[in-house]
C-alpha cells in the first residue's frame, strides 16, 4: 500500500499544478448552483432541502467525470510515459489504484466546496441533514463509479478525446438502464428477471435510494463492486497494450 500511497500523492499534487484543477472546480461550483437555483427551482419550490441539486448531480457528473479521467492512462500511454512508470517498483493494480483514489479524492474535494449549499438551506429553514448526509456520501460512491469506468476508457486508447466520448457513453448506458423507456425495448422478448437484472445495474437507481436517507448496503456494495471491476478491467487493458 505504500506504493499506492505515493502513486496517489504524486497524481494529486499533479492536479494543482496545472489549471485543470481550478478550472474544473469552478466548472462544477458554477453548474452546481445553476442548476440547484434555476433549474430546480429552489425557492419556487418552497421546501429546505438539497433534492434540486442531488437530482441533477449525476448528469453533472456524466460530462465532468469523464473530462477528468480522460487522462488518467491516455496521456501516460501518448506521452510514453507508462513505460517509464511501470519500470519503477510498483506494480499495475497499484499504479491503477493510486491514480483511481487521487481523482476519487480530487472529486471529493470538489464535492466538498459545494458546503454552502447545505448552509443555505440550514439558514433558510430545518432541512433533514442526516438525509443530506447520506446524498453526499451517496454523491462520493457515484462519483467514483463515474471515475473506476472513465479510467478503463482512458486505457483503452492514446487519444484523451476518443476517451472522454467512450466515458460518456458508458457511464450514460448505466444512468439509462433504469429509465421506463429503456426496459420496454426488453420488456416485450426478454424474461423479466433479465428485464430485472437491467434494471438493477442503473446508477440512479441506487443513488436515488441513497439520496433519500437511506443507506442500503446493497446500493454500497453495488457501487463498491462496480468500482472493483473497473478499475480491474483497467489493470487488464493496459496488461493487454503495454505493448502498443
Amino acid at each position: 500500500m505504500r506504493n499506492v500511497g505515493i502513486i496517489m500523492r504524486r497524481e494529486l499534487a499533479s492536479y494543482f499544478a496545472t489549471p485543470l484543477a481550478y478550472v474544473f472546480i469552478v466548472i462544477f461550483l458554477l453548474l452546481a448552483n445553476w442548476f440547484t437555483f434555476y433549474l430546480g427551482a429552489f425557492y419556487e419550490r418552497g421546501q429546505a432541502d438539497l433534492d434540486s441539486f442531488f437530482a441533477f448531480l449525476p448528469w453533472l457528473y456524466l460530462f465532468l467525470i469523464p473530462a477528468l479521467s480522460m487522462k488518467l492512462w491516455a496521456e501516460e500511454r501518448n506521452s510514453g510515459s507508462i513505460e517509464l512508470l511501470m519500470t519503477q517498483p510498483v506494480t499495475l493494480p497499484e499504479a491503477v489504484l493510486g491514480k483511481f483514489l487521487a481523482a476519487w479524492i480530487f472529486t471529493g474535494f470538489a464535492l466538498v466546496l459545494t458546503f454552502p449549499l447545505w448552509l443555505t438551506v440550514n439558514y433558510l429553514g430545518r432541512p433533514d441533514n442526516g438525509a443530506i448526509l447520506a446524498a453526499y456520501l451517496g454523491s462520493l460512491m457515484l462519483g467514483g463509479g463515474f471515475l473506476a469506468i472513465g479510467s478503463c476508457m482512458s486505457a483503452l486508447t492514446r487519444s484523451q478525446v476518443i476517451a472522454f466520448i467512450l466515458g460518456v457513453f458508458a457511464c450514460l448506458i448505466l444512468l439509462l438502464a433504469g429509465f421506463p423507456g429503456v426496459l420496454d425495448v426488453f420488456r416485450g422478448w426478454a424474461p423479466q428477471s433479465i428485464v430485472d437484472a437491467i434494471a438493477s445495474l442503473s446508477f440512479l437507481a441506487h443513488f436515488d435510494s441513497i439520496r433519500k436517507g437511506v443507506i442500503d448496503v446493497r446500493d454500497l456494495l453495488y457501487f463498491a463492486m462496480l468500482i472493483g471491476l473497473f478499475l480491474l478491467a483497467t489493470a487488464i487493458a493496459l496488461d493487454l497494450r503495454k505493448a502498443d
